[in-house]
């Protein structure tokens, strides 16, 4: 005799629910990356996260890191310090808040983030091969709306972390 289902709602199928989805994808790509930063540089995830955001120019503080890469407080902090022990990252003490610091690639940091970016670039070509050129322009439509339903769920007003999501 078939089981008949439980009172209540419909069973959620986690192969079915986006959040789970997006969580699944998006840990699978970032441990592709960091499966080859760890074993060729010696960087976990955070770690390459905040050098990638400081790569980018200015000097910030450690809570402008924060909100641009999206992690919380704990794992920007603990990478930034595993970062400066490495001789990777400079951390100044704030001016205006002794309790935070401005972090900024030292020189050993730049070097290492400019052997690092070409790799990067390569791997997130191989990746977007398996989408077309219009498929890839949907799909940053598509990610830039989601992040910014999801920060508005949050409570978020303008808080965009990602500006390629924008």
């Amino acid at each position: 005799m078939p089981r008949s289902p439980p009172p209540g709602p419909a069973p959620l199928r986690l192969a079915e629910f986006l959040p789970y989805r997006l969580s699944v994808v998006g840990e699978t790509v970032s441990r592709a990356f960091a499966d080859r930063y760890e074993a060729e540089f010696g960087l976990s995830i955070p770690e390459w996260r905040v050098m990638a955001i400081l790569g980018e120019g200015e000097p910030l503080s450690t809570q402008e890191v924060i909100v641009r890469s999206g992690m919380d407080r704990v794992k920007v902090s603990r990478a930034a310090i595993r970062l400066a022990a490495k001789s990777l990252v400079a951390r100044t003490p704030h001016p205006q808040d002794q309790r935070a610091h401005i972090l900024r690639l030292a020189p050993k940091g730049l070097s290492l983030y400019r052997l690092i970016v070409p790799r990067a670039r390569t791997l997130q070509a191989a990746l977007a091969e398996a989408l077309t050129a219009e498929e890839q322009r949907v799909l940053d439509v598509i990610l830039g709306k989601l992040h910014r339903r999801a920060a508005s769920l949050r409570g978020w007003k303008d808080e965009v972390s990602d500006p390629g999501l924008e």
